[in-house]
């Protein structure tokens, strides 16, 4: 299957999201910290990568700030980034193949190595002392 339509990005988000929710490392931070209800939560994702995969403007918003705010309550590791790049990459190669499942990769990576590196430097309080 080609990544190339709407319906191709709900499918890779559904599944994706599938694996998370049944993770024993992302789960908990799903469930318990972030409290996410699916039925707003899935939409936006599709709107987010639609955007990303697709340039059709579906999404509006700012995707760092939910992150931002989970972390105050439960620090986020790069542990936690690359079990979610992990998920994401098997979701897309069991489900996906051409230039738009490697454009779909290549953006995953790329979040997950900006976001950990922000969430990094906010942990890490030596910044705070010049």
């Amino acid at each position: 299957m080609y990544l190339d339509s709407s319906e191709a990005v709900r499918h890779l988000v559904d599944s994706f999201y599938e694996k998370v929710q049944k993770d024993e490392l992302l789960a908990p931070i799903f469930t318990d910290v972030a409290q996410v209800d699916w039925a707003k939560h899935l939409p936006k994702m599709y709107g987010f990568w639609e955007n990303l995969l697709l340039g059709n403007n579906s999404y509006h918003g700012h995707p760092f700030r939910p992150h931002l705010i989970i972390n105050q309550k439960h620090t986020l590791t790069i542990e936690h980034f690359e079990r979610w790049l992990t998920l994401f990459t098997e979701t897309l190669a069991e489900n996906f193949e051409g230039e738009g499942a490697e454009n779909a990769r290549q953006r995953a990576t790329q979040i997950a190595l900006v976001w950990n590196s922000k969430l990094e430097y906010l942990n890490n309080d030596s910044y705070m002392e010049n």
